[in-house]
């Protein structure tokens, strides 16, 4: 059983209840289970395949989910990477690896689940891109229609294709994430969809599933996980999903989280540097990772206590430092991931070089999308293929030149 609780006044609202903020106080909600009341066996779960529904007991949906088969994604030791910046344990957990190829899976499984437990029949969202693509699919399988509204002209196409592909109603805002965000919000609000957006408590119980996998993959806990950030969901759902292993006395510590920013795009760090209870917005973020060009994220509130709470930091990576590391990871791991997952990566680079993080930490990276979500920035990286005569003479030349 579950209640959603609000995370400032703690009132208390019926599981049932169409709600995105406290109607008392207008701070977030956060799904609260009775864990002295739930029985799980870890024997049991280990049993179970590792998916993110090894974990349905910790997980708010009653009945048969809306499922693509998400989680159960790779846990990769970074072994040249990690001897180039003189980590011997880091880590990546390659969350392109979903259906939909993001983290997003994740959240909407469990968001559009509990769209149809509570009786909804259409949803909506606003996207930076892959939460578009995501739903989608998985409104898709549903059977149900969704509305997605993007910043015009600020969508990867890989993403952009996925949503349309799915059946998605996709609206152009001639404006920035921010605005399309306070625009669905008021669409819901106004016409009766169910907004699946990370304001969304539901969604943040599917992300959450990250961190019980990494616990579950490495058979520890790390000592740092580094997240990229956005609008700062899965920062805030993992540190959420491990405080339920402790108080269920599966773990005795948590890691320390990380939130890595771009540089054009940076509230969250600004508010852990400069010591700050509320963020102040970005108002024009740019940058060339898209999925986290985002400058009022909605979930702040959470991450800088996911933060704080842990004896993490945030720190910010220009453009150029991300698109270093998206090569390197290619090249060096062959892990491929869009611009925005390189950032935690990039991220601990420079903390690395800068000392805050010890070289003896065992250090889990959450990349979040695949390489193919946004293929143009991959191409403008990239030398264009040799083209050549169709002779040995010609393919000879090219390759010992």
């Amino acid at each position: 059983m579950y209640r959603l609780v609000c995370i400032s006044c703690g009132a208390d609202y019926a599981p049932d209840a169409i709600l995105y903020r406290c109607e008392r106080c207008g701070h977030l909600l956060a799904v609260t289970y009775d864990l002295d009341s739930l029985h799980i066996d870890r024997a049991v779960w280990n049993a179970r395949p590792l998916t993110l529904w090894r974990y349905r007991e910790l997980l708010p949906v009653s009945g048969d989910p809306v499922t693509l088969q998400e989680g159960g994604t790779p846990l990769y030791p970074l072994t040249r990477l990690g001897e180039e910046l003189g980590l011997p344990h880091l880590y990546a957990k390659h969350e392109g690896m979903n259906p939909s190829g993001s983290f997003k899976d994740r959240g909407m499984t469990v968001g559009v689940s509990m769209a149809l437990q509570l009786g909804m029949t259409s949803v909506a969202c606003a996207s930076t891109g892959n939460t578009s693509a995501s739903l989608a699919a998985y409104a898709a399988k549903a059977g149900i229609p969704a509305v997605v509204l993007l910043p015009a002209g600020k969508v990867a196409l890989g993403k952009v294709a996925q949503a349309l592909m799915h059946g998605a109603k996709v609206i152009a805002v001639r404006d920035n994430f921010d605005k399309a965000l306070e625009m669905v919000q008021e669409l819901c609000k106004s016409h009766g969809l169910y907004l699946l957006n990370s304001i969304n408590p539901f969604r943040l119980e599917g992300q959450k599933t990250i961190g019980l996998e990494v616990i579950d993959q490495l058979g520890d806990v790390p000592d740092r996980m580094v997240l990229p950030v956005g609008n700062a969901g899965n920062i805030s759902a993992v540190h959420k999903g491990l405080g339920e292993f402790i108080d269920l006395g599966f773990i005795d510590r948590l890691p320390m989280m990380t939130g890595i920013q771009a540089e054009g795009s940076r509230p969250v760090v600004d508010a852990i540097e400069q010591g700050l209870c509320e963020l102040v917005p970005t108002e024009h973020p740019e940058t060339i990772a898209t999925a986290i060009r985002i400058g009022a994220p909605v979930n702040a509130e959470k991450a800088l206590t996911a933060i704080r709470a842990t004896g993490g930091t945030a720190a910010s990576v220009t453009d150029e430092e991300i698109l270093a590391m998206q090569r390197d990871l290619a090249r060096k791991e062959g892990i491929g991931v869009e611009p925005a997952s390189a950032a935690s990566v990039a991220g601990v680079r420079k903390l690395v070089e800068s000392g805050v993080i010890d070289r003896d930490e065992t250090i889990v990276c959450v990349v979040t999308g695949h390489l193919l979500k946004d293929p143009e920035t991959v191409i403008r990286q990239c030398e264009p293929p040799i083209e050549i005569d169709a002779d040995a003479a010609s393919l000879l030349s090219v390759l010992y030149s």
